[in-house]
């Protein structure tokens, strides 16, 4: 079984589109900032991946998270052809915020709220009339997770077109969590560096639509081959390089392709000292001895951490590299880390090669993974 991805959509600190994004990765341009939304006096940490939309320094509006999903969402629709019929459509939001920080803007500074709000569905049934909406909170993998689910969805012959997506804002009580807990204070994000000292949040949407193979005739954006998700729930923070690897073996078996046919992964890269060690010595395990050369990168070194729809943005931007045969860099990737050695990161400049078949990982807290397997379509 395979899925057509026939509409993308994004927004995010370096693009209004997901081609706008594509294209400051591979010139390397990052979204990372000055923090514009909360007092800096309060925190260690000083900049984020913000999207630059607000009226100025700590003015910060409500529903932000919302109207990207909005733009995401419409930008998908239009370009999958469904923008006449689009309540037609189930929307799948993954997230790992939702609209918290419009909840702490109602708490400290009286801003409207109502109820409602809190809940993609009511702004996606206004927008777009859509009867079926849901929203999946599985943390940094969500967005991914919500597209396995899609696949279900049309294989079980509930929807014949389903739209994914994500979106997230950056909260203060987040960011000031992460601030604490943080052992070091990340000036940026820097995966797989041996001088990477954490996380740092990102802002965006993101948004496709998959119909099963066929459906739509004419050029697609990829060939969904498989997704594939597993919890080991072993620790709240710290991967697990075994349960990754077993996401990676079960993301083969669906997709009925060997490690040796990947020619691109999309790595996770949260730029956190355990993260990215797990997730190189699971990649380094599951590559040994296969034959397999892919490239390898990580855009949240741009885009810092985008949360639940980060999966699905690298989703989107794999699909990109496989038709345009260019590989986004990781940015500030000086020092690779030991566990690293053998991996072809992409360093420095974005890289050129013929691409046909593409991995995208996606992991969250409490040991949440998802990996995808995405082919390249027909122009």
């Amino acid at each position: 079984m395979s899925w057509d991805i026939t509409g993308i959509g994004a927004v995010a600190g370096i693009g209004n589109d997901p081609y706008e994004i594509f294209d400051s990765l591979c010139a390397g341009r990052s979204g990372l900032a000055r923090l514009r939304a909360f007092d800096l006096d309060k925190y260690r940490a000083q900049h984020a991946y913000e999207i630059d939309d607000r009226t100025g320094p700590g003015h910060d509006q409500p529903l932000r998270a919302t109207r990207w999903l909005e733009t995401a969402v419409a930008q998908a629709l239009a370009d999958a052809g469904l923008d006449e019929d689009p309540g037609s459509c189930p929307v799948l939001v993954g997230t790992t915020l939702r609209e918290q920080r419009s909840a702490e803007l109602w708490w400290r500074h009286r801003m409207p709220l109502a109820p409602s709000d809190l809940h993609f569905g009511t702004a996606l049934r206004e927008r777009f009339g859509s009867s079926q909406t849901y929203t999946f909170a599985n943390a940094c993998a969500a967005a991914l997770y919500a597209l396995g689910m899609a696949t279900d969805m049309i294989e079980l012959g509930l929807a014949d077109a389903v739209v994914v997506a994500g979106t997230d804002s950056i909260t203060e009580s987040a960011y000031g969590v992460l601030d604490r807990v943080q052992n070091e204070t990340p000036r940026a994000l820097r995966p797989f560096d041996r001088a990477r000292n954490g996380m740092l949040m990102g802002e965006g949407a993101v948004a496709v639509v998959v119909q099963r193979t066929g459906a739509r005739p004419g050029g697609v954006h990829a060939v969904l081959r498989g997704v594939s998700m597993n919890c080991d729930a072993s620790h709240p923070t710290a991967p697990d390089p075994r349960t990754i690897a077993t996401a990676v073996h079960d993301a083969y078996r669906r997709a009925d392709v060997k490690a040796a046919d990947i020619d691109l992964v999309m790595l996770h890269g949260s730029g956190t000292q355990l993260n990215d060690a797990a997730e190189a010595t699971a990649l380094s395990d599951v590559f040994a001895g296969t034959g397999a050369d892919p490239l390898l990168t990580a855009i949240k070194s741009m885009t810092g951490h985008t949360l639940g729809g980060s999966g699905l943005l690298s989703l989107i931007m794999a699909a990109l590299s496989l038709h345009r045969g260019v590989v986004p860099p990781v940015l500030g990737l000086d020092d690779p880390i030991v566990e690293a050695a053998g991996l072809r990161l992409v360093r420095d400049r974005a890289a050129t090669a013929e691409l046909a078949t593409a991995q995208v990982n996606a992991f969250g807290f409490g040991g949440i993974n998802a990996v995808a397997i995405l082919e390249k379509g027909a122009s």
